[in-house]
């Protein structure tokens, strides 16, 4: 998401960075095809027009236009307004005794599984940086949407698969207030202290919808109502959050599908058009895949800065520290093996895809396409896995006939299983070279990374390629 943006807005950036001076007249020319991208992207025309507005007053500043490098001060200009269109700073969730949360949706927006993302996060704070000061919490599940039956039955087994208890109503229930005093009192009895509440949904907003949520907001008084929104959805996802804002007063909203190809408009717009934050952003199918929603890192990854504090963090929630060190033992000794580096690929597999973790690396609007394609980490654990544990163990036993094999089991040319052997055998010898792995490792811990050109640019081809 927001690719075509990003790169219309750096191909503008470039422009401007191509004048010695800047001038009122090149400025307006510049911010009138920012707008049009911004519309393009789907952004609300009375949010685009007011952004705009606010960049320009700032940007036709003396300071400015008298800069010694004014090309950089817009873009500090963009880079803070955009931050402050997508809300300024993370918000917390509003915790109470007990913290009760009421989680509302259309249909299709994936209400049940936020449900569940949610209270997986809240029990493992310290997988992210900004929550660590946050005590672990027990939370509960309750399944409320008694119209979707598949629903009860999706929220329990997620449930089951993150270790959280679920209330599950009673078949034959069609009252949704008493099945909700029900789950009340199975909360009293589970010693949870966080109650999180998923509720049914409809094609498209109702009286009856609406008349239903209002009332189980009277009856659970929830410190927290968040609106579940697909950010595919573009402009209509606004309306609708327009429209449930004015119903039950919001305090914050979910986006959905924020690792999709659609244009980006609604997560742009939807702070300014409802005045509540986004909190949290869903950005894969997997339970893991969901995160505190961070305006300053979605504003860098949009500019093309990247975001590194999030690469970080998914790395730590990925990696295991004694597979990694067990790991780093093995290539010090030469005896690293492709079960070894199977088992490297498979934690960056747990990373999320590889399109968006690139999309987090300063400059990876500037890889080609080939060099982001996640396949690529597909087609090499498919010719890995084509071997027998003995010639993974002693690559150096495949031979013509072995590599034949290989190549038809993993559905891939001979040529590709050879390409890859040969890397593999590079990377083995840099690992017997212990200076040139302490200076990669002490690039890296000095925040660069291996490979990379002096000018910070990310190589074209990756290591696996």
């Amino acid at each position: 998401m927001f690719s075509t943006l990003s790169d219309k807005l750096q191909q503008t950036f470039k422009s401007l960075r191509g004048h010695g001076r800047l001038s009122e007249s090149n400025i307006t020319d510049a911010l009138r095809e920012v707008r049009l991208a911004l519309l393009d992207a789907d952004v609300h025309f009375t949010v685009a027009k007011e952004f705009i507005n606010k960049v320009k007053e700032r940007a036709l500043g003396e300071e400015v236009l008298k800069s010694v490098s004014p090309g950089q001060q817009i873009i500090k200009i963009f880079q803070d307004e955009l931050t402050a269109l997508l809300g300024g700073d993370a918000s917390p969730i509003n915790f109470g005794k007990p913290t009760r949360i009421l989680v509302v949706g259309l249909n299709g927006a994936g209400k049940t599984t936020s449900s569940a993302k949610l209270a997986r996060l809240l029990k493992n704070p310290g997988l992210f940086s900004t929550l660590k000061g946050e005590a672990p919490r027990s939370p509960l599940l309750v399944a409320l949407d008694l119209v979707r039956p598949a629903a009860i039955d999706q929220l329990a087994t997620l449930g089951e698969q993150i270790e959280v208890p679920v209330f599950r109503p009673d078949p034959s229930e069609k009252d949704v207030l008493a099945a909700a005093r029900r789950a009340l009192s199975w909360c009293e009895t589970q010693g949870g202290n966080v109650e999180i509440y998923d509720t049914a949904g409809r094609r498209e907003i109702d009286d009856s919808l609406v008349g239903e949520l209002v009332h189980l907001k009277e009856l659970l008084r929830p410190q927290e109502i968040l609106l579940v929104c697909d950010a595919a959805t573009g402009q209509q996802a606004v309306s609708v959050a327009e429209r449930f804002h004015a119903a039950l007063g919001l305090t914050g909203l979910i986006l959905t599908k924020l690792d999709g190809d659609a244009r980006g408009g609604a997560a742009l717009s939807l702070r300014s058009v409802t005045g509540q934050p986004i909190k949290f952003a869903g950005v894969g199918e997997k339970v893991e895949q969901f995160e505190p929603f961070h305006p300053e890192r979605l504003a860098g990854r949009i500019l093309g800065m990247g975001d590194i504090v999030s690469f970080v963090e998914k790395a730590a929630e990925a990696v295991e520290m004694e597979e990694m060190g067990r790991l780093e033992a093995k290539m010090k000794s030469a005896s690293f093996d492709l079960e070894d580096f199977l088992s490297q690929l498979r934690m960056i597999k747990r990373m999320g895809p590889l399109e968006n973790l690139l999309g987090m690396l300063p400059g990876a609007a500037n890889l080609p396409s080939p060099a982001v394609n996640g396949k690529e980490l597909q087609r090499v654990e498919a010719i890995i896995l084509s071997m027998t544990p003995g010639e993974r163990k002693r690559p150096e036993i495949l031979n013509a006939r072995r590599r034949q094999r290989i190549a038809r089991g993993s559905g891939n040319s001979v040529t590709e299983v050879n390409s890859l052997l040969l890397r593999f055998g590079q990377m083995k010898k840099l690992a017997k070279n212990t200076g040139k792995m302490k200076k990669m490792m002490s690039r890296f811990a000095s925040g660069g990374m291996p490979g990379l050109a002096p000018n910070n640019s990310l190589p074209t081809r990756l290591p696996w390629q």
